[in-house]
């Protein structure tokens, strides 16, 4: 029991580690810090209306937090950074959005692994699917690159 006890305590540290899986060191540097945060039916894509995402590393995990309001109403984002390449990250967490008209003015709550894609020449990455599992309309949730 002993040798499992100490086996335990030398694993703990390797076990509760969650960095994310970085297959390209270029878009892991560009993704962590402060970003600019949009969703399409908040401020239509004004950038002087946005909201902001930081992705913060602690504790080997990389956080990522965001909030844009406005009149219209709300996107949240709440998780964990798990993955990383060139073109996409990949996030689990929580996503609630509330928007003015949109599924009868309730809140729309998402949770589990989303990917966020950058196409190319674009300056953000999007949360995909776009689809609002909540009423039938596209959400273009943004995260602006620095």
């Amino acid at each position: 029991m002993r040798g499992f006890l100490v086996a335990l305590l030398v694993l703990a540290p390797a076990l509760a580690s969650a960095d994310p899986t970085v297959s390209d060191q270029a878009a892991a540097k560009q993704l962590l810090g402060h970003h600019l945060l949009t969703l399409q039916w908040l401020g239509f894509g004004d950038l002087r209306t946005a909201g902001t995402a930081d992705v913060v590393a602690k504790d080997g995990r990389w956080h990522l937090t965001g909030r844009q309001e406005a009149k219209q109403g709300v996107v949240e984002l709440d998780g964990e950074v798990v993955a990383i390449d060139k073109s996409t990250f990949v996030f689990e967490g929580n996503v609630m959005t509330r928007v003015e008209g949109n599924n009868n003015d309730q809140p729309c709550e998402r949770n589990g692994r989303y990917t966020f894609l950058k196409k190319p020449g674009k300056k953000y990455w999007r949360l995909q699917p776009i689809d609002n599992p909540c009423d039938q309309v596209a959400d273009y949730i943004d995260i602006y690159l620095r």
